[in-house]
């Protein structure tokens, strides 16, 4: 076939295979916002499906917020109360750029969630995820986290803490079984609040159990502890 017939015949393909993505993805994020607003309002959250940028300023202590190089919001956002504490549930968009072998750039969209507990008691930075294969390799290389009595629970997870006293105030004996028994999130403090996520985007079940494994952390903390930080030593 002729070059110039091949690109009549390719060009209309082309485009309409575009037109679809666009509209496949505007039905699936429609049904994702209807999906969240009815969980929301079974929960008695509020629901807003619009973009947030400012996400970023006001938790400046989370990394994922930070993730990407660029277009960053929070959307879906849904807030209210959850086990006693005021929560903020989202869906969190960034964009990443790379190359191709002819120096073309390609701007790639991302998704995921999270949930953001407010804590009723000053906190201090502490980052808690499931252990990677990498994690290993850096451990043998000698760049370690912290490590805890349960060896299953140092296994499982990786954790990092500025002040490490902290790190063992927080993550005790029943913390570490309720972490091992819930299911797996990265999860970072700040000094006031706390979030859980994934690299991926949450089910309504997800968001419920994000929620439910922050409020354990928190409700876990030992009586001496709570003391300490109302009195701010």
């Amino acid at each position: 076939m002729h070059p110039m017939e091949l690109a009549i015949v390719l060009i209309p393909l082309v485009i309409a295979t575009m037109i679809a993505l666009i509209v496949f993805g505007a039905r699936a994020a429609a049904r994702r916002r209807n999906e969240l607003a009815a969980w929301a309002t079974s929960r008695g959250l509020d629901f807003r499906p619009g973009k947030d940028s400012s996400f970023r300023s006001r938790y400046p202590n989370f990394s994922c917020l930070d993730w990407g190089s660029q277009d960053r919001y929070a959307l879906n956002i849904m807030t209210g109360q959850m086990h006693g504490q005021r929560c903020t549930a989202f869906d969190y968009h960034y964009e990443t750029e790379s190359r191709d072998s002819k120096g073309n750039r390609r701007t790639t969209s991302h998704y995921f969630s999270a949930v953001i507990l407010q804590s009723d008691l000053p906190l201090k930075p502490l980052y808690i995820r499931p252990e990677r294969l990498l994690d290993k390799i850096s451990e043998f290389l000698g760049y370690d986290d912290i490590d805890f009595e349960s060896a299953e629970f140092s296994r499982k997870f990786y954790v990092k803490a500025p002040d490490k006293r902290w790190a063992f105030d927080v993550i005790h004996q029943r913390t570490m079984q309720f972490l091992l028994d819930q299911p797996r999130f990265s999860i970072e403090f700040d000094t006031v609040s706390v979030i859980a996520y994934r690299s991926s985007t949450f089910k309504p079940a997800d968001f419920e159990a994000a929620a439910a494994t922050l409020a354990g952390i928190l409700d876990g903390f030992p009586e001496y502890l709570r003391r300490q930080l109302k009195e701010g030593v």
